[in-house]
């Protein structure tokens, strides 16, 4: 495994006013919090700042040039990594004592970024791999973000993103959804000059005055119903304890081996990380909630009874996550992380979670715009076999420096890493810098 990689950043849209930032955390340079500098290749780690609210000292904003320009950098080992996008305007990052990174929020309405339209991938690089993802689990950016994965055997791994128009159609979709069972879908969809910036997923539908409280409920009632009436649904750890039958027990509990699950409410399925959903010291009960919730986030326990389930049960009972459901839809590829536990698959069943993953990563492209969507994602870069870029990659950044302890103004996203699926394996090593 190599100590850096190339990331190919690719404007793949009609502007030029596109800037990319790189945050996360340095493995190799003792965990502390780091955002590279426009140069490509050297890091910048934040001083702990005198207040809160405290500007950066440096401006880490990386211009990607006009349409069809790729600028490629390095990376040394990351974790927690977060490559953030901005169109037309800058994003602002601040410092808080800690120091803390100061992250854009799209649940702050004061946040200096609030207007700002941005997405982002997250990735870990690591000893053992590079896994990286388009993300879906705050919100669904206007700007449209695609990935790439080349590997030294020769593989390539592409996720296509949503086309330029995506983010219109997810909009109009929601508020037909509302029109249907008169549940807020459209307030996640957050406007500026009467055009879609973003839309948030339900989970943060509280921020926006989208109100689901009691929208699972009956759904629960049902499946409570179905596997207390000799009906038993078999949960594949993917994990040492095997493969789990899980029924109602006389005392109302939803018990999966020797693990009882009490009923969930909404906010526990839209989230999956609180409630019966909650982990802890118990690797068993630890293999089963990521399996658990994603079968109730997903509505597939009244559909079949064994999951991980195919993509085919997935959605298809109402009351569902519409949010999640339409996300997936309008992705070309219908891949993207919509909920926390999206990676949630069967053994050898195809990926929902927009991830890429390899131990032999030779080139990390990012291309943003959407206008090649429908080629895979990069279909321009693809056509020039990986080369064509603006300039040449930058060395590798230098090593050493003193250790110290990064952190985040947010705490990590659900669900606590090493529980569910391969994306919390890779979280693992951020987890250790993050405490």
């Amino acid at each position: 495994m190599p100590d850096s990689l190339q990331v190919a950043l690719h404007n793949d849209s009609d502007t030029d006013q596109l800037w990319a930032y790189i945050t996360g955390i340095a493995i190799q340079e003792g965990g502390q919090r780091c955002i590279l500098k426009p140069d490509g290749h050297s890091l910048y780690f934040p001083q702990n700042p005198p207040a809160i609210g405290t500007p950066l000292s440096e401006d880490c904003a990386i211009p990607l040039g006009p349409h069809g320009n790729t600028v490629t950098v390095t990376i040394p080992q990351i974790a927690g990594g977060r490559i953030w996008i901005a169109r037309g305007k800058k994003l602002t990052f601040l410092l808080n004592p800690g120091p803390a990174l100061v992250e854009p929020s799209v649940l702050n309405p004061s946040d200096p970024n609030a207007d700002v339209d941005f997405g982002f991938a997250e990735f870990t690089l690591n000893d053992a791999q590079l896994y990286a993802n388009i993300s879906y689990v705050d919100m669904a950016p206007a700007l449209p973000i695609a990935i790439s994965l080349q590997q030294a055997s020769g593989q390539r791994q592409d996720v296509a993103g949503m086309p330029p128009d995506g983010i219109e159609k997810l909009a109009a979709d929601l508020r037909q959804q509302e029109q249907q069972d008169g549940k807020p879908w459209s307030k996640l969809v957050v406007e500026r000059e009467g055009k879609p910036l973003r839309v948030l997923n339900a989970t943060h539908g509280g921020a926006v005055g989208a109100d689901f409280s009691g929208y699972f409920e009956d759904y629960v009632e049902q499946v409570w119903q179905k596997y207390s009436s000799g009906a038993h649904c078999q949960i594949d750890t993917q994990a040492g304890p095997g493969v789990l039958k899980g029924h109602i027990t006389s005392s109302g509990k939803f018990k999966v081996g020797d693990e009882e699950f009490e009923k969930p409410n909404t906010n526990d399925i839209l989230g999956c990380n609180s409630g019966p959903f909650t982990t802890g010291p118990n690797p068993t009960r630890n293999a089963i909630i990521p399996r658990l919730a994603a079968a109730f986030h997903r509505t597939a326990l009244l559909k079949c009874e064994h999951h991980p389930s195919d993509p085919g049960t997935f959605y298809s009972h109402d009351p569902t996550n519409h949010y999640a459901r339409l996300v997936h839809v309008h992705n070309v590829d219908r891949k993207g992380y919509a909920f926390a536990y999206d990676d949630v698959q069967p053994e050898g069943g195809e990926d929902q979670s927009g991830k890429v993953n390899a131990g032999d990563p030779v080139l990390f492209t990012v291309s943003v715009g959407g206008k090649s969507a429908a080629g895979g994602g990069n279909a321009a870069l693809q056509q020039q076999g990986g080369g064509g870029y603006d300039r040449a990659p930058p060395p590798p950044p230098p090593s050493g420096g003193e250790g110290g302890s990064g952190g985040y103004d947010r705490p990590p996203p659900p669900p606590p890493p090493g529980h569910g699926g391969l994306r919390d394996k890779v979280k693992g090593f951020a987890g250790r810098f993050m405490k």
